[in-house]
């Protein structure tokens, strides 16, 4: 019985049938893998990149005077229309805008809060409206949400309880005189 047993697995290991296949299940998880990191990481740019324009284009429209009396909510309405691959904007974005003392040159060493989507509580920050040659320092931060939250670029990128991650922009610029 064990002889028959050994005879009709014993050339299992001499043949050589399904060895593709084996190969094609080896490989392709580990393709998927770089091909799912690669297209995040390169989300993650174009949306950095599309907030980072957005607050740049915005900031310039205030600094030259465009918004007689600019608050958080037009700014944050400006931001997110000119940044139109950032999934929920409007509900995820915080503005932070302070003047920069220029005496002594200190900058906000904390970071900026971002919005916690658990809970319905938005963070504090400040919103000061700069006069005339105050050197004025603008951070904003979104939360969105990984494609692939468990693979490559989307595992390593620190997030909220929900699964999003912070996108952050700093922005400065002097007001304009009269």
């Amino acid at each position: 019985m064990i002889r028959s047993i050994i005879r009709k697995f014993g050339g299992f290991g001499r043949e050589d049938k399904g060895t593709a296949a084996v190969e094609f299940a080896m490989a392709v998880p580990l393709l998927l893998t770089i091909f799912m990191a690669s297209f995040e990481s390169g989300f993650l740019m174009v949306r950095s990149i599309m907030l980072e324009q957005s607050v740049d284009v915005t900031m310039r429209s205030l600094r030259l005077g465009h918004y007689p009396l600019p608050t958080a909510a037009l700014l944050k309405d400006e931001i997110c229309s000119r940044s139109v691959i950032l999934k929920d904007c409007d509900q995820n974005i915080t503005i932070e805008m302070i003047r920069v003392n220029t005496s002594n040159w200190a900058l906000p060493t904390n970071r900026i809060a971002c919005v916690n989507r658990e809970e319905d509580i938005v963070p504090v920050t400040q919103m000061q409206i700069g006069q005339q040659n105050d050197m004025m320092l603008v951070r904003v931060c979104v939360v969105q949400d990984a494609i692939f939250p468990t693979t490559g670029v989307g595992l390593g990128l620190p997030k909220d309880s929900e699964g999003g991650y912070g996108l952050v922009a700093v922005s400065a610029f002097v007001v304009e005189p009269n």
